[in-house]
């Protein structure tokens, strides 16, 4: 291992690896948020843990026991942790506990056209509902591509009637997430995904449109190469299925294609993106899913075929493909905050990596499966997502603003350095416990993501092959954020605004709000007192432009293997114009995915900025989305 993380040193700078660290000046002065202490009791403290300290230790003395010398793993585990590593909130719910749940968040599960069978590898639609009720009872959220569902008004041989569509059937889906839900405080997660080309594609689209529509859903569009280019052509695009339409269904444009799949109809490119993105204007569903980009950029394109994401978009999985997830809180890699000598510290950074990226390949090992397919999956390829939180605050605390082009190179840099040492971690662990059982040299080293790495880099994995067949995922991390960092800011969104509401869902029907403060915000008055006039560097997310939003996510897309969750916050006057136009330039960027959050739009967020209570230098005002991921998503 020393020679991979002597590169690695290198790479990132510097020669402080075993570097101490310590918790940014000023918080020993802070109380703890009353939120931060709910949190951490109700989702992820077992009875006789009073605090974060004692989840940690718990954590890391449950994963340690699949290590020989499970205690010198265990003090290491809690070391990095300690540091600025955080499990995802399942990790830390379930890890070391009798809870037969999953330390898994989230999964994709295939769902096929027929109601009872099953059909190329896909169950029934019965059959995969089963499977998700399984799935969501164990903790975990789930993602499906509904576009093997015939359209309504298809033939049904068997009966010689119509069917009833996909989203007629997601209603069930969403109904049962909902029934699951109410025997516990956890809410269920759920995304929905049809293909763009889909018959009911439209139907889809406007799915919300009617209030309590599929409350347990994100949704999203999935959008090739093909329909962007038409967009831009200004031309028709076909609707299409492998089921055949019943008779009064069949209009002017409607016969069977060379390929087997019979056409429905023609519509207008443009006009099919406009219903879209108002849509999405209107009430932040649904988002969009560029399908060929996420295909092209996957590690495993010559293994696997992948049609759907987990319920925050930020890991495209196959069928019964699971995200493992965990975080490090990037301000906690800042020295010397808030003055001109502020820098980031890189090499502490890679130092992180290597024990957090052994602790959630243990996870795979040692996790509850709902289902045994996800096991088989999981263990084939050992996917795993390594991301970060925080990003707004340590910018800030570095003096940049989030919509600066400087603030995009330093946050690439953190990403880079990330993805080298995570790489670098995992040959690592493949030298020692063996390569992901799928691993192929030839076909990965082909892949457009590793082609990218650094040459030694791809040397290494030639040599010594890859533990892991992905890596890296920056996740929502909402919760978690709130419960172990004092409220950073989420993933890799901006702040939203520095003193503001909250309201959380509990168990049923029941909500508590609560007044907090972002964490950099609370560290600068702890420093520098209630009347100093804040840096030029707070800018809050309605405050920052849609495509400077946009741009960052773009920095550091060419950097993580799986994705990222990134909901571009809106102000109310943007309009469904502006909406198409960012969308379409986020596929020209090549980024995987987009979900935009207008404030005052007819979906409701759970964050609102308290005015009466404003900071001076301003906030952004009105309610905004929550972690990236829609407000009725339960994300960690």
């Amino acid at each position: 291992m020393s020679v991979v993380v002597g590169w690695v040193t290198a790479v990132c700078g510097g020669k402080c690896l075993e570097a101490e660290y310590s918790p940014v000046m000023g918080t020993a002065n802070m109380q703890p948020q009353q939120i931060t202490v709910d949190v951490l009791r109700e989702k992820y403290a077992r009875p006789g843990e009073a605090d974060a300290e004692a989840i940690r230790r718990r954590v890391a003395r449950a994963l340690a026991a699949g290590e020989a010398d499970a205690q010198t793993w265990a003090a290491r585990f809690l070391a990095v942790q300690q540091r600025g590593f955080i499990p995802a909130g399942r990790i830390n719910a379930v890890a070391g506990t009798a809870l037969r749940a999953t330390q898994i968040n989230c999964f994709v599960q295939p769902v096929g056209d027929s109601i009872a069978g099953a059909e190329d590898g896909r169950p029934g639609i019965y059959p995969a509902l089963q499977q998700a009720a399984e799935t969501l009872r164990r903790g975990g959220g789930v993602g499906y591509d509904f576009s093997a569902i015939r359209p309504a008004g298809a033939l049904v041989h068997s009966t010689q009637s119509r069917a009833s569509g996909p989203v007629s059937y997601m209603r069930l889906f969403d109904r049962s997430c909902e029934t699951i839900e109410s025997a516990g405080a956890r809410r269920g997660a759920q995304m929905g995904i049809l293909r763009v080309d889909h018959p009911d594609i439209q139907a889809f689209v406007a799915a919300k449109d009617k209030p309590g529509e599929l409350t347990n859903f994100n949704l999203s569009v999935a959008a090739g190469d093909a329909f962007m280019r038409a967009v831009a052509a200004g031309d028709h695009i076909e609707l299409v299925h492998p089921a055949e339409p019943f008779g009064d269904r069949r209009g002017a444009d409607s016969h069977r294609r060379a390929d087997g799949l019979w056409v429905y109809r023609r519509v207008s490119a443009r006009r099919l993106f406009a219903q879209i993105a108002t849509r999405s204007w209107r009430h932040g569903d649904p988002g969009m899913l560029f399908i060929d980009t996420v295909r092209r950029e996957n590690n495993l394109r010559a293994h696997e075929d992948i049609v759907a994401t987990n319920p925050c978009a930020e890991q495209p999985l196959p069928a019964y493909g699971c995200c493992c997830l965990g975080a490090i809180d990037l301000t906690r890699l800042v020295q010397a905050p808030f003055t001109p000598d502020a820098r980031f510290d890189l090499t502490g950074l890679a130092a992180l990596v290597p024990d957090a990226v052994r602790m959630l390949d243990l996870v795979l090992s040692q996790t509850r499966w709902p289902l045994a397919q996800q096991a088989r999956e999981a263990h084939a390829k050992r996917r795993i997502g390594l991301g970060v939180t925080g990003l707004g605050d340590c910018l800030i605390m570095l003096g940049q603003r989030y919509d600066s082009a400087a603030a995009r190179r330093t946050a690439a840099a953190i990403v880079r350095c990330l993805r080298d040492a995570a790489y670098a971690a995992s040959v690592a662990l493949a030298q020692e416990k063996g390569p992901f059982p799928l691993f192929d040299a030839e076909t990965l080293l082909r892949a457009p993501f590793i082609r990218r790495l650094p040459t030694r880099l791809r040397a290494l994995i030639r040599a010594h092959g890859l533990r892991n067949s992905h890596l890296l995922a920056i996740a929502p991390t909402g919760s978690i954020s709130l419960a172990f960092t004092d409220n950073v800011s989420s993933g890799i969104e901006p702040a939203y605004a520095w003193r503001y509401v909250r309201q959380r869902r509990l168990a049923g029907d029941d909500s508590k709000t609560y007044q907090l403060q972002d964490h950099a915000y609370r560290l600068f008055r702890a420093r520098f007192g209630a009347e100093a006039p804040l840096s030029d560097a707070f800018v809050s997310a309605l405050q920052i432009d849609a495509t400077a939003q946009m741009a960052m996510l773009a920095a550091l897309t060419p950097y993580i293997d799986a994705g990222i969750s990134k909901t571009v916050n809106l102000r109310p006057e943007t309009t469904p114009a502006e909406i198409r136009a960012l969308y379409f330039d986020a596929w020209r960027a090549g980024l995987k995915s987009l979900s935009t959050f207008r404030a005052g739009s007819a979906r409701t967020g759970i964050l609102h900025t308290d005015t009466a209570d404003a900071d001076p230098a301003g906030a952004a005002t009105g309610p905004v989305a929550a972690s990236g991921c829609g407000p009725h998503a339960r994300c960690d």
